[in-house]
C-alpha cells in the first residue's frame, strides 16, 4: 500500500510513524512544504523568553533521522498543489520541478494558519509578526535582537498571545497586550480570566480588553486602536486566533464545514474516498455538545494521526471526540480548563450549575502551599460534568488532568468524592480540591445549599436581600462590600436573634467555606438564606472597584 502525508509536525508524523510500526511493507510518504517537518510548535514562545535556550532543541525529528528508524520519504520544502481524488494523485513542485504522485490512501494534516484579519497599513508594516512556524521565530528573533529595550504589542490575548506577552517583558520590553473581547483569555468564563489579568497587570503588562487594532501607519510603528488612540509599537506580533488552513481540501471538492474546516467522519475519512484528515485543520466532535468544533490543540492533533493511521491499518479506533482541554502560564499564575465553559454550557444546556471552591495545592500547615482556585460546571439533575476551570500557581495541571479524565470517564459530580487521589502533606491533601469541588457540586445538587453567582449578587440585593459576611473583624477591614451586615461564623450562633426570619439573606465568608456552615447553620434556624459563590476572594478579583477598604 502507497500511503501520502500531506503536512508533518503532530498529526501528520504520529500517523505516519504510527503506520510504519503496523506496516513495515507499507511506502509512505509525507510531503511538508516547510523546511522542518517534525518541531516542537508549542515551544515555540519560550525560545523567544530564552527559556528554551537552544533553537535546535525545538527540532525533534529531521528527514534523515526519520528515514533511519522508520523508513519514512520525508520530502520537506516540497508544496502539494492539488489533489486529484479520481485519479488518486496528487501535484506537487518542489524546487522548481514540478511531477504527480499517486497514492492509495491520503492523509491530510496541513495544519491551521494565523487568522490575519483585514488591516490598513499591514501590508507596509515592517515590525508585524506572527508565530507559527520556526520560520515565523526565526524573523521575530533577528528583530528582537535589534531591540535592547522598546515598546512591544501583542494583539490576541489567547493562550499564545499570554505566552508571548510574558515571553517579551522576559526580554526587557514594555508590553501592551490587546484583546477584542472583554477578557483575557477568551475560553475561560471571566471571573476565572480575572485571576490571569491581575497577574498581568502586576507584571507591568498594559491590558486592553473590548478593543481591538484597526491599523497600521509608520510602516507599523504606530497602531491605530478602533476607540481612535494610537499606540507606540517597536514590535507587534499577532495573535488572533487560527483558522483552518483548507485551500488544498477546497480545491479538491471536499466538504467543508464549520468555519472552513474539513468534515470527516468517525474515521477521519472525508467526503472523497481514501482521503483522510486529521489534526488542526478539521471538525471535531466536541465529546460533550456532540456539536462540530474546532480544536487547535497537539494533544487531540497526535491522538488522531494515531488513530487514522489504525483505521488504514485495520485496527479500528474510532474518533469519540475532544474536549479541548488546555493550560497556559502567565508569569506565576497557571490557568487550565477542560470540557465548556459556563457561557457554552448555558448555550447548549438547560439545567446548568456552576460552583467555585478554593483550596491549597498541597497541605496548608506544609510549607509552600498556594491557593488554587477551582470552578466545575455541571448538570444539578443528573450530575453530568459540563467542564472545569482553574487557576493558580501550582497544582493546577493535576486537578485539570483529574477532571478532564472525569469527563472522559462519564463520572459525575457525585463520583468526585470517591476518587482516591495521592496525599502526603508535601504533593496534596486528605480531601483533595477535587474532592471538595464534588462535595460542594453536590450540596448543590441535593438541595443542602443554595447559591448566588458573583454576578447575580447586585440583582439580588436590589430586591432586598442582605448580604451577611460572616469573615473575622481583621478580615472584614482590609476589604468589604458596601452595606454589608457583619458577624463572625463564631459568634453567629448566639446572635441569631440580630436577624429576621422574614428576611433573604445571602452569606458570603473568604472563599466559601465558612460562608456554607454558616448557610446550613441559619437554615436549621429558620432562616431563607442562600451562599454567595466563590464569596469574597472571587468577588474582590472579578470587582475589585466595588470593594471599600477602611483606613487603618
Amino acid at each position: 500500500m502507497k500511503i501520502v502525508i500531506i503536512g508533518g509536525v503532530a498529526g501528520g508524523m504520529s500517523a505516519a510513524t504510527r503506520l510504519r510500526r503496523l506496516m513495515e511493507d507499507a511506502e509512505i510518504i509525507v510531503f511538508d512544504k516547510g523546511p522542518y517537518v517534525s518541531f516542537a510548535n508549542c515551544g515555540l514562545p519560550f525560545h523567544v523568553s530564552g527559556e528554551i535556550a537552544e533553537r535546535s532543541s525545538l527540532l525533534v525529528q529531521t528527514p534523515e533521522s526519520l528515514k533511519s528508524r522508520f523508513e519514512l520519504d520525508v520530502r520537506t520544502e516540497t508544496e502539494v498543489l492539488s489533489i486529484d481524488g479520481e485519479k488518486k494523485e496528487v501535484t506537487v513542485s518542489s524546487y522548481g520541478k514540478t511531477y504527480t504522485e499517486s497514492y492509495d490512501k491520503l492523509i491530510l494534516s496541513p495544519g491551521a494558519k494565523p487568522f490575519v484579519p483585514p488591516m490598513d497599513g499591514l501590508d507596509e508594516a515592517e515590525n508585524v509578526f506572527t508565530l507559527r512556524s520556526i520560520p515565523d521565530l526565526d524573523r521575530i528573533m533577528v528583530k528582537l535582537a535589534g531591540l535592547s529595550a522598546g515598546q512591544a504589542t501583542v494583539i490576541g490575548a489567547g493562550f499564545i498571545g499570554l505566552e508571548m506577552a510574558e515571553s517579551l517583558v522576559k526580554k526587557g520590553l514594555k508590553v501592551t497586550l490587546i484583546e477584542k473581547a472583554p477578557h483575557v483569555l477568551p475560553p475561560l468564563d471571566e471571573e476565572m480570566a480575572a485571576f490571569v489579568e491581575a497577574e498581568l497587570v502586576k507584571n507591568g503588562i498594559t491590558v486592553i480588553t473590548g478593543g481591538s487594532a484597526q491599523a497600521f501607519e509608520e510602516k507599523g510603528k504606530t497602531i491605530i486602536l478602533e476607540d481612535g488612540s494610537r499606540l507606540s509599537s517597536d514590535l507587534t506580533i499577532l495573535s488572533v486566533g487560527v483558522q483552518p488552513e483548507n485551500d488544498l481540501a477546497k480545491a479538491a471538492g471536499i466538504e467543508l464545514g464549520l468555519r472552513g474546516g474539513i468534515l470527516v467522519d468517525k474515521n477521519y475519512e472525508t467526503s472523497i474516498s481514501d482521503i483522510y484528515a486529521v489534526g488542526d485543520a478539521i471538525v471535531v466532535k466536541h465529546q460533550i455538545t456532540e456539536q462540530g468544533a474546532l480544536i487547535s490543540l497537539a494533544s487531540p492533533a497526535n491522538r488522531q494521526g494515531r488513530q487514522v493511521a489504525d483505521m488504514i491499518a485495520g485496527h479500528g479506533s474510532a474518533n469519540k471526540g475532544s474536549l479541548g482541554t488546555a493550560i497556559v502560564r502567565a508569569f506565576d499564575m497557571v490557568a487550565a480548563s477542560t470540557g465548556l465553559s459556563e457561557r457554552l454550557a448555558r448555550l447548549n444546556f438547560e439545567d446548568v450549575a456552576v460552583v467555585h471552591t478554593t483550596g491549597n495545592d498541597h497541605a496548608g500547615y506544609y510549607p509552600g502551599a498556594t491557593p488554587i482556585s477551582l470552578k466545575l460546571v455541571f448538570n444539578p439533575k443528573t450530575g453530568a460534568i459540563y467542564g472545569a476551570q482553574a487557576v493558580g500557581q501550582k497544582g493546577v495541571d493535576k486537578r485539570i488532568d483529574v477532571l478532564a479524565t472525569a469527563i472522559k470517564a462519564g463520572l459525575t459530580i457525585f463520583d468526585l468524592p470517591e476518587l482516591e487521589l495521592t496525599y502526603a502533606p508535601p504533593f496534596g491533601s486528605a480531601k483533595d480540591p477535587v474532592n471538595m469541588l464534588g462535595y460542594a457540586a453536590s450540596n448543590l445538587a441535593q438541595g443542602l445549599s443554595d447559591s448566588v453567582q458573583w454576578y447575580e449578587l447586585k440583582e439580588e440585593l436590589a430586591k432586598g436581600k442582605i448580604l451577611l459576611d460572616v469573615r473575622n473583624p481583621a478580615e472584614v477591614l482590609a476589604g468589604r462590600f458596601p452595606d454589608a451586615l457583619h458577624i463572625p461564623l463564631d459568634s453567629l450562633r448566639e446572635r441569631l436573634a440580630e436577624l429576621d426570619k422574614n428576611q433573604e439573606y445571602i452569606v458570603s465568608c473568604h472563599s466559601g467555606l465558612r460562608s456554607y456552615i454558616a448557610e446550613r447553620i441559619l437554615k436549621q434556624h429558620g432562616f431563607k438564606v442562600a451562599n454567595l459563590d466563590g464569596a469574597y476572594s472571587l468577588y474582590n478579583t472579578v470587582r475589585p472597584k466595588e470593594i471599600l477598604h477602611d483606613e487603618k
